[in-house]
Order: C-alpha cells, then structure tokens, then sequence
C-alpha cells in the first residue's frame, strides 16, 4: 500500500503566499502532511514542483520518496500521473491525499487503510463528511492506475472516481475533514479562529 501526496501545485490561491509552508504548532504544513503519512507505516510517495523550490527543504530526516513534477502549471492531474507512475510495481492500491487538508489526522489515514479489503470487488475507497459528502483522501485499486495516468487537465482522481460509483465503498471520517482544505489567506484565517485556545 502507498500514500500519495499531491504538493506540486502552485498555491495561486494565496496571494504570495505558499499554502504547503503555512505553519500549524510551529511546523509547515506539508511536513506534518508527510510526517503523518508516514506514521502508517505505508511507502509515501510525495509530487513537488520542480527543483529549486522552498518545499524541497522540508523533507530532512523524512523517508518519502519524491518526485518533481515538470508540467506541474497543467494541474493536478499532472501529479497524479507522475506519482503513479513512480510507485512500487508490486504496489497494490494507493492512497491519493491533497496536501492543504489540515483536519486529516493519523487517525483517518488509517480508517481509510482498515477499510480496504484487496479481495473484494471494491475499486475505490472514498472518504466522507459524517453527512455522507464524498471528499478526500480517495483510495485506488491498483487495476485503475492505467486510468490515473491517462488523465489530463486539473480535475484529480474524482473523474475516475465519477466513473466506478458501483465499486465505490465510503469511509465516514469525523466532522468536515474530508472536505476541509485551505486555498486562500480568508481560509487559513478562518480555520485557525476555529482551533482550540484561539
């Protein structure tokens, strides 16, 4: 099992600002992402923008394997095929995980993780609000690695996710977290007046 983590993206969003070194308990973003990925105890394979770039300094002492992205400006769909393409071959499903979803804790990584069952005819396993609202991190079977690569443009793995519904299996995670992700300086503003002692 591998955990892929998109961080090529270009934080447009943010005005100057880089998302992904945005600091939470004294720590950029990103590295507490890989850190936690890590925890699984699962390969995690992480998607960055090509070298020289800041994201590349956060990786001391951490045993992802990366790999830089050289059409990164096309969208997310370039990461996913360049991350994909870089797992393991004996890799039997991959986890894909948006970097900006602060709320993904260690422990919903592994309830996505406990909930995959390689034997049974599930393609996708797809996080959800406790609403039933499908959101990430999305879970892929190995045998729909072919249709991740062929993607192109900006949507990510929900078109391939649109397209085997019947062999898509939900994984409730608690409150909003699969749908919590932070865009722009108002997002970041926003979630941190909602942290405890704020």
């Amino acid at each position: 099992m591998s955990i892929l983590i998109l961080a090529a993206g270009a934080s447009s969003r943010m005005r100057g600002r880089d998302k992904l070194l945005e600091q939470i308990d004294g720590e950029p973003l990103l590295r507490r992402q890989v850190k936690r990925a890590l925890a699984t105890g699962c390969n995690v394979v992480v998607t960055l923008p090509p070298s020289p770039h800041p994201r590349y300094e956060l990786f001391d002492g951490l045993e992802a394997h990366l790999v830089a992205v050289a059409d990164a400006d096309e969208g997310m769909n370039a990461s996913l095929r360049a991350g994909v393409a870089a797992l393991p071959p004996t890799t039997k499903a991959v986890m894909v995980l948006l970097a900006d979803m602060p709320n993904i804790t260690l422990n919903d990584l592994n309830t996505m993780l406990e909930a995959v069952d390689l034997k049974s005819e599930t393609k996708i396993y797809r996080a959800t609000t406790q609403g039933g609202k499908f959101g990430h991190p999305i879970l892929f079977h190995h045998s729909l690695f072919p249709d991740l690569i062929a993607l192109v443009g900006d949507q990510g793995g929900k078109a391939v996710a649109q397209r085997y519904l019947k062999e898509t299996t939900a994984v409730p995670l608690p409150d909003e977290h699969a749908l919590t992700d932070l865009d722009t300086p108002e997002d970041w503003d926003r979630w941190r007046n909602l942290l405890p002692n704020q």
